[in-house]
């Protein structure tokens, strides 16, 4: 059974202003998202879950309508903050939606398969679906996930500095832990983040999660225990999410579960600025040039 892409969708981009994941970057105003679902389809995925909002699922239908419905079955889960979670009766009023780790469990419905998890609006790279269908369909377990790995330095942006999650692994190239860096943007010092006040520096080298997750549809069951594990104890903070990491982390540290770090070369690119689309729109017209996909999108 061929492995499921679940891309999460739901956000608005507050530092970018408007519903980004629709806006073109392509040659002929294609969205990221077609991309990495035009990558995903090459890479042998067979279906695509889209989790949205519901009041967007206008936009998404009519920005998409047909172009790939015949080359890979397509569906759609909702988030919302009162999103029906089994086992959680009382919801607790929210400032904000609840975070990555919610939007996958929301997917629990249209997902069967081992699946792929990625944001977005952000570009992941060819070869990077490869490797993940790979994992997906030949090792991926109950007690086995896995991320891909990029390189810190191909992934910030030159408009802003922007968050990260630091990736250490141990000699197997499994992970031991995911850090998340804030205000990560290059210096004078190099690469450098701030904490408490002050910036230290990273490694350009160091491996980072851009939330391109291979899960096996065990999490599920799991996700939903930790979440209302997690809304019981945070009746009180309005504002806490409840990230993908933080569900992993968990489960490393108790031991459940293994995560293969897959080491990836490919410069990510995003718009996480509105100055960044400038740069994403060249880099793209580039791809094109260079062959890796056609000027129109979905013209085969």
């Amino acid at each position: 059974m061929k492995p499921t892409l679940v891309i999460l969708a739901a956000g608005m981009g507050s530092r970018y202003g408007g519903l980004k994941q629709l806006d073109g970057v392509g040659p002929n105003q294609e969205v990221i998202i077609e991309y990495s679902i035009y990558d995903a389809i090459r890479a042998g995925f067979g279906k695509v879950v889209f989790v949205i909002r519901k009041d967007i699922e206008d936009a998404f239908r009519k920005t998409f309508g047909n172009k790939f419905e015949d080359k890979i079955e397509v569906a759609y889960a909702f988030q919302a903050i009162d999103s029906p979670i089994e086992g959680l009766t009382n919801i607790p009023e929210r400032e904000k939606p609840w975070g990555t780790g919610h939007a996958v469990l929301v997917a629990k419905e249209v997902v069967d398969t081992p699946f792929a998890v990625i944001n977005a609006d952000d570009y992941y790279g060819i070869s990077s679906f490869q490797s993940m269908a790979a994992f997906l369909t030949n090792e991926c377990a109950p007690d086995h996930y896995s991320m891909i790995g990029y390189e810190l330095n191909k992934t910030l942006s030159d408009a802003g500095h922007v968050n990260r999650g630091v990736c250490y692994v141990d000699e197997k190239g499994y992970l031991t832990d995911v850090v998340e860096r804030h205000k990560v943007q290059r210096s004078e010092k190099g690469i450098t983040y701030e904490e408490e006040g002050g910036r230290h520096e990273l490694s350009s080298e160091a491996l980072v999660s851009m939330n391109f997750w291979g899960f096996h549809p065990n999490i599920f069951e799991i996700t939903r225990k930790q979440f209302l594990e997690f809304v019981e104890n945070h009746q009180d903070q309005p504002r806490a999410e409840f990230y993908i990491p933080l569900v992993i982390n968990n489960l490393i540290n108790s031991g459940q579960i293994k995560l293969s770090v897959i080491p990836n070369q490919e410069k990510w690119y995003g718009v996480t600025y509105k100055e960044d689309k400038e740069m994403v729109v060249n880099a793209f017209d580039n791809l094109v040039e260079q062959g890796m996909y056609p000027e129109v999108l979905w013209s085969i």
